[in-house]
């Protein structure tokens, strides 16, 4: 209904731009928002590959400096690398991949399927991106005279900061529409923030990842989980409500 004075312009005829950027078009301005954070995320990742593949000295430096300083501590401290070995193997690319899997099992139930399609595709999506990225770059892990752990396969990306990261959007995805308090989401954001924090350090701390392949892992898992944010409808019934009450948000 138009207002006296008022010409209200028909749907297509709204600028593109506002489609994307008007806070009333929801689904442009976060689909808008998704996509540039998941191109912003990507150029430091790939600027980040590229000096790996050119062995850049100041790169390779500051990877030595941080894998010297934690094997020595790693060494001196058996309690640290028991502690680091339990979190690596607890929160490894399998078993966030087994809860991944529940999760989705889940939220199937709940009748949340936009959701658990979303945790599927984005699951899925950085497997298979990690270990073609190390083969691509095949980059060895460090040497060490001593090693407290060992690893098979490249290096760059890391997949456990990789599946971290992924995990942790997940979290994030599903559960924050439906934290009601404060308390709530700020507990899921530390949860996140804790996983993915650790889980990386826990890999430099055994000495068998890069810093720079942490930073990588990180990188491209926030990239994908942008990315299809971007390209699925993430909208679903919060999982925190009765599977028979409609709600807006699995439409």
């Amino acid at each position: 209904m138009s207002t006296p004075g008022r010409t209200v312009p028909p749907a297509d005829s709204v600028s593109w731009r506002r489609r994307r950027l008007d806070p009333g078009h929801a689904l442009g301005l976060r689909l808008t928002v998704a996509a540039v954070a998941a191109f912003l995320v990507l150029v430091p990742f790939a600027l980040l590959a590229l000096l790996v593949l050119d062995a850049w000295p100041p790169l390779h430096r500051m990877d030595a400096a941080a894998t010297d300083a934690l094997h020595g501590y790693a060494l001196d401290h058996p309690g640290w690398v028991r502690l680091m070995s339990v979190w690596t193997d607890v929160f490894g690319p399998m078993p966030l991949r087994a809860a991944a899997l529940v999760l989705v099992i889940w939220l199937v139930s709940r009748g949340a399927r936009r959701a658990a399609a979303w945790v599927t595709v984005t699951m899925l999506a950085g497997g298979l991106l990690g270990p073609l990225l190390k083969l691509l770059v095949g980059r060895d892990r460090p040497e060490l005279l001593d090693p407290v752990a060992r690893a098979a396969g490249y290096s760059f990306p890391s997949g456990h900061a990789l599946n971290a990261t992924l995990a942790a959007g997940v979290l994030l995805v599903v559960f924050l529409p439906s934290a009601r308090r404060g308390a709530q989401r700020w507990a899921l954001w530390a949860a996140a923030l804790v996983l993915v924090v650790v889980t990386g350090v826990s890999r430099v701390a055994l000495g068998v990842h890069w810093t720079s392949d942490v930073i990588g892992g990180w990188l491209l898992g926030t990239a994908v989980v942008a990315a299809t944010v971007a390209a699925l409808p993430t909208w679903h019934r919060p999982p925190t409500e009765p599977a028979g009450k409609p709600a807006a948000t699995d439409r």
